[in-house]
């Protein structure tokens, strides 16, 4: 991979606000007093805390103005919150893409919740056509395969393949949501991608896994360890202007963590609407784990830390940045 700077804040600025829009579903906007918390959300299960809290009326409940922001990617979530047309980011939004960001302008971001995955835990995948003769990773060399969109999806299936033994394998950008479509009409060989989008293929008889949390075993070297490889986030500017509606919100948001945690089955129902599963489906996907800033041990900043050195290595970042500094403290 050749070695390349992160975007400049003045090149991640020039995202017009008119091409978001396009992206931009319509927003659910809950009447409180204070300042609108803008989030945005990448439509996949990982958010689902985030969407349980907005059902649930937590944020009503806390007395915080929620307006609930669909993205097309985690890019673009991170270029609104960059450029103040967003306060924050709901779980699922790459923490990758949102480290790019803080590499271009300083102090811009905090994490206040991460979703580990893992083999157990499992959000990102490896899969193929139904008919794919396709066994291991090692398979796929020379194969086109797809990753969804921005820099920390290709970045890792790239590292996933080359060390999964996949040599001369390309990988080609394609929106998550269109993963399937393209593995069953003959268009790519493969995909590294994230629920619930296996699930669906496994459930339409499209597709199949070839592989379950890669990113813990390929990157970190144990199929166990945690990969943070979504946040959720507000940005520093909102935090230092809203300091108790900050505290407000992170407090209603983990009321969503600890919901999904208590009442696994209950909270799926909440990935209708939000993602692309809906009704019976919505029992079959696996879900992520989520580890609150309040939560983290040694061990997994240690784990973080590894992850956000693979970027520095592949010449992504420019320098090397250290997640400690972008936890959120209360």
């Amino acid at each position: 991979m050749s070695h390349t700077n992160p975007p400049s804040r003045r090149q991640i600025l020039k995202t017009s606000a008119a091409a978001l829009g396009v992206l931009t579903a319509p927003a659910f906007v809950r009447a409180q007093s204070g300042p609108k918390i803008r989030v945005g959300y990448w439509p996949i299960a990982a958010g689902l805390p985030f969407y349980a809290a907005v059902e649930l009326g937590y944020f009503k409940e806390a007395g915080v103005n929620v307006e609930v922001i669909r993205l097309a990617g985690a890019q673009q979530i991170m270029e609104g919150m960059l450029a103040d047309r967003m306060d924050g980011c709901a779980n699922g939004t790459g923490s990758g893409n949102i480290a790019v960001g803080e590499l271009a302008a300083p102090g811009s971001f905090k994490i206040f919740c991460a979703n580990p995955s893992n083999v157990k835990n499992v959000l990102d995948v490896v899969i193929v056509p139904i008919n794919s003769t396709v066994k291991t990773i090692a398979d796929l060399k020379g194969k086109k395969i797809g990753s969804g969109p921005g820099i920390q999806n290709v970045t890792l299936a790239k590292t996933i393949l080359e060390r999964g033994g996949a040599t001369g394998a390309t990988v080609t950008e394609l929106p998550i949501g269109q993963h399937v479509a393209a593995l069953a009409a003959g268009q790519l060989d493969g995909c590294y991608t994230l629920e619930p989008t296996g699930t669906i293929g496994r459930l339409n008889g499209t597709t199949r896994t070839v592989e379950t949390g890669v990113i813990a075993k390929y990157v970190l070297g144990d199929p166990m360890a945690p990969w943070f490889g979504g946040s959720a986030a507000l940005t520093s500017a909102f935090i230092k202007k809203h300091p108790d509606d900050a505290k407000k919100y992170i407090a209603a948001y983990a009321k969503g963590v600890n919901y999904v945690r208590s009442k696994n089955v209950e909270a799926r129902q909440f990935l209708k609407g939000y993602t692309a599963i809906e009704g019976p489906l919505t029992a079959e996907v696996p879900l992520a784990a989520y580890t609150m800033f309040n939560e983290f041990t040694t061990a997994d900043i240690g784990h973080f830390q590894k992850f956000f050195d693979l970027f520095t290595e592949r010449g992504v970042f420019a320098s090397r940045l250290m997640v400690d500094s972008m936890m959120y403290r209360a």
